[in-house]
């Protein structure tokens, strides 16, 4: 008999849900947020986004392929402007993509990051918003940023449904919550 997982109860604009605790590394656990599959949760965050979100007037929305695609969607529809997603595969018909390298606090794993060609038109030269599910590290924002500067796109605000880790270092993003990172360390505090 399997063993019941541990949740992280939430909130996010009126909604509520329980997020699942997952071991990232040895000792360390975070709340899984998984938005594929949730359209109720994509549209109360893309909504409850897009109102914080029209002061910034950007001209398009920049996401990192998977996760945050279904939240980039909606807040384009919401706000009326184009989304462009960051792929994790070169493919030939993307032309003379922009690359930059990330590292995954999910995966564990480097990648790397593409602006598709034809993307480039949509943010070259243009007020852009960073989308993503959640900031956790900061790796994939990084990369996200470093192919806008590539590209001569001014980031005018970065969004995304929850911040992780250290709150402080997150001050800037415009999130609708934020998640702690459970370590025994702090297990063994509260004990």
């Amino acid at each position: 008999m399997s063993q019941e997982r541990e949740i992280y109860p939430v909130e996010v604009a009126g909604l509520q849900r329980a997020l699942p605790l997952f071991e990232v590394a040895p000792g360390v656990r975070i709340a899984i947020v998984n938005i594929l599959g949730d359209t109720e949760l994509v549209q109360v965050s893309a909504r409850a986004l897009a109102e914080a979100l029209r002061a910034h007037q950007p001209s398009a929305l920049v996401t990192a392929e998977a996760k945050a695609i279904p939240l980039a969607y909606a807040l384009s529809v919401e706000m009326g402007v184009p989304f462009v997603v960051l792929r994790k595969t070169y493919k030939s018909y993307m032309g003379e993509a922009l690359s930059s390298e990330t590292a995954s606090i999910t995966t564990g794993k480097t990648q790397t990051l593409y602006l598709d060609e034809k993307d480039r038109a949509i943010v070259s030269g243009h007020s852009v918003v960073l989308v993503d599910d959640v900031i956790s590290t900061g790796s994939t924002l990084n990369g996200m940023r470093l192919l806008m500067e590539q590209a001569a796109a001014k980031v005018v605000a970065t969004a995304a449904i929850f911040t992780e880790g250290d709150g402080a270092q997150w001050k800037d993003v415009i999130a609708l919550g934020h998640l702690p990172v459970f370590t025994n360390k702090q297990e063994d505090d509260d004990l």
